[in-house]
């Protein structure tokens, strides 16, 4: 039997995600993630009449889960108070670790 190499994960042309910006418009649910390098646009995969709080929680996935798939790192996702009406920002930061386990962790 013939193995494969293991691919090597290759770094995305984008740096690690620093803030969103989440917005609502007639279409949908819209995006920008920041980086240090710019900005990721584009649309939230939910429906258009989607909670605000629910709107708000898929997009801390996504950028959670892009931080987690493309740096093996863990985020944190802190919303602001919105400025203006359906319009929020948040603040990416990496997450705090523990240095004790968890107390549900059983050996």
């Amino acid at each position: 039997m013939v193995r494969r190499e293991k691919e090597k994960k290759k770094q995305p042309a984008w740096d690690m995600p620093k803030g969103i910006f989440l917005f609502a418009t007639p279409e949908g649910w819209r995006t920008s993630v920041l980086t240090e390098s710019g900005n990721l646009c584009g649309r939230l995969d939910v429906p258009i009449n989607t909670d605000p709080q629910d709107a708000r929680a898929a997009a801390a996935v996504m950028v959670t889960e892009l931080a987690r798939d493309f740096y093996d790192t863990e985020v944190e996702v802190s919303w602001e108070p919105p400025q203006e009406p359906w319009s929020w920002t948040a603040q990416v930061t990496l997450a705090a670790e523990s240095d004790s386990p968890s107390p549900d962790a059983e050996d």
